[in-house]
């Protein structure tokens, strides 16, 4: 497996090792949110993050376009400028963001 390394994935893992104040799961996390954004730009993508008071939340999310169209308006900031990944929640009908250091899994 070769691993490359942009400057979004050096900004993701530098804001996940700050807010951790830990080093030992940046890389990880980092490779999950690269992958779970994949999958949803191809679809939708089964994963858990932890949400702000500390439960599990089990999501099934897209950001792919035809999918989520009629709920794209185009305003507002990327919320990739507030070290977040914003995605289409298929259950609720809503667009939901989780922290990137808050990724616990990616199937």
């Amino acid at each position: 497996m070769i691993i490359t390394t942009d400057n979004q994935s050096i900004t993701r893992m530098a804001v996940i090792a700050k807010r951790t104040d830990s080093e030992f799961m940046t890389g990880a996390k980092s490779m999950m949110v690269e992958s779970l954004k994949r999958q949803m730009r191809g679809g939708v993508a089964h994963f858990v993050y932890q949400k702000k008071k500390g439960e599990l939340r089990e999501a099934w999310g897209t950001t792919n376009r035809s999918l989520a169209q009629k709920h794209i308006n185009g305003n507002g900031d990327s919320r990739e400028r507030y070290a977040t990944t914003a995605y289409f929640d298929v259950e609720r009908g809503a667009w939901r963001s989780f922290r990137w250091e808050n990724i616990v899994a990616v199937y």
